[in-house]
């Protein structure tokens, strides 16, 4: 058996505490680390969980369960995947964030792995993507735990909820057939729809704004029926840097459902401008993109509300 061992590391210049908490919270990771699309608890407790984590691997969307073992004291986070996605046999590994001074870390990241069957050109696909991925992660992680404290007024989150008299299957239903979307969404010009894996899905739509222009985004969306689809997009439109989200949908005890939209967006400042004038501020900025998500949100809420409704 063929078990390869590889160390990758970066300086941050953040306390050693903020940088292992970055970690240490997995719901972190869509935000923090660019292949990370979800993150699920599995179990929890002090110092043991498992999580399931769905991540893009050269390209491709993958998805596994890994244990994790959290050592506070020692700012130490060790990880063993429990069933690997082929080509990967076994992947394990460890955190290891080491202060340099009360504002400055040092971040190891090791990886040991086998592929299956120690095939060589499948132990080289996993070499290519630990070292691409573990870069990628190191470069993220060192930018976040440096914005920590700058980022508040870039990064926010908002939500809308719709009360639809229905069932929560029907309206989870509209939404995870987003092949339909194209003909039952106005603001919808085009769909491609994949779903390499059950619940792991790839949605690339172009959308229609009110000035009549469209735009192309690209997400990988993770179902849980009947009542969550998280996503991600991969591909964005020019004011975002970051946009995850996550449709629910709730049983109420009055006997109606709670459907609502959740987003988080990161705003790209460098297309301010050039996107909305030179005279735009980060403000009119995040007016501007709230705006637009909510009214699509809205709009596929409404349209599932019709849908549920008169199916019930």
């Amino acid at each position: 058996m063929t078990s390869r061992q590889v160390e990758h590391e970066i300086t941050a210049d953040a306390p050693a505490a903020t940088v292992y908490r970055l970690i240490a919270e997995v719901e972190n990771w869509p935000r923090i680390f660019p292949p990370t699309i979800y993150v699920d608890h599995v179990e929890r407790s002090a110092a043991q969980e498992r999580i399931r984590i769905w991540a893009t691997a050269n390209g491709e969307a993958k998805s596994w369960t890994s244990r994790r073992t959290l050592d506070t004291d020692n700012l130490r986070i060790t990880f063993r995947q429990e069933v690997s996605a082929p080509p990967v046999a076994a992947m394990g590994g460890i955190w290891i964030i080491e202060p340099l001074s009360d504002t400055r870390s040092r971040i190891r990241l090791l990886h040991d792995y086998r592929a299956v069957d120690d095939d060589p050109r499948s132990l080289q696909w996993i070499d290519e993507a630990v070292d691409r991925n573990s870069r990628s992660e190191l470069a993220a992680l060192k930018a976040n735990a440096e914005l920590a404290h700058g980022a508040e007024d870039i990064a926010f989150s908002f939500e809308d909820t719709v009360r639809i008299a229905g069932s929560a299957k029907d309206v989870y239903d509209f939404v995870n057939d987003a092949h339909l979307w194209q003909e039952r969404l106005p603001h919808v010009a085009r769909v491609r729809f994949e779903e390499p894996a059950p619940g792991l899905q790839v949605l690339e739509m172009d959308t229609r704004a009110k000035d009549g222009s469209t735009h192309t985004t690209k997400s990988y969306r993770v179902a849980f029926p009947h009542h969550r689809i998280a996503y991600k997009q991969v591909t964005l439109p020019a004011l975002m840097t970051l946009h995850t989200g996550i449709w629910t949908f709730t049983e109420q005890e009055s006997g109606d459902v709670a459907a609502t939209s959740q987003h988080t967006v990161v705003l790209n400042t460098d297309n301010i401008a050039q996107v909305l004038g030179p005279q735009a501020t980060l403000a009119d900025a995040r007016a501007y993109v709230q705006g637009a998500l909510s009214t699509n949100s809205r709009a596929t809420l409404n349209h599932a509300k019709d849908y549920a409704e008169n199916r019930h």
